[in-house]
């Protein structure tokens, strides 16, 4: 069973997912790639306290350690290493896709790897802010590919002081 709860960011309204025991989502309310699954509204669940904690310290401006949330994205092999990846991007900073890029072939044993792979899995990441998908940006520096959009990601990139 999927539990449910709201957040309100400064940014617009969130939606916290669990499991009952750890993080699985955190989402702007209607960005691309906003889940459908049922889902019982219950913001008692308590890893729903921790999360509500760390944005709210994120907000305020500190810069809280996604790892010390329990966190429990469902993806693919590839996707789970591209957020591990991404959960190493420092606060205040941003790397481009190339970068991420050459990164996951370093850890997969492999000579190269698309952008544009990485790409998909950096824009499906269901735990927006958390894992630090808004970081990444194009090789000229562009601000694009962000899932609840171009002005969310800045936003959230001028908070950090990256921009």
């Amino acid at each position: 069973m999927l539990f449910s709860t709201a957040y309100p960011s400064p940014v617009g309204r969130m939606l916290l997912a669990s499991d009952g025991q750890a993080l699985t989502g955190a989402w702007f309310w209607g960005q691309k790639y906003f889940p459908r699954t049922p889902m019982t509204e219950d913001g008692a669940v308590p890893v729903f306290a921790l999360a509500r904690d760390w944005l709210d310290g994120y907000f305020a401006g500190s810069e809280p350690d996604p790892r010390a949330l329990p966190l429990a994205p469902a993806g693919s092999p590839f996707r789970q290493l591209i957020w591990q990846l991404l959960l190493d991007i420092p606060y205040g900073t941003v790397t481009t896709y190339g970068a991420l890029a050459e990164k996951a072939a370093r850890r997969m044993g492999r000579y190269t790897m698309s952008a544009q792979a990485v790409g998909g899995a950096v824009g499906h990441n269901p735990l927006s802010v958390i894992i630090p998908c808004h970081r990444v940006v194009g090789a000229d520096g562009s601000l694009i590919g962000y899932a609840a959009g171009v002005a969310v990601k800045s936003w959230l990139l001028q908070h950090e002081g990256s921009l």
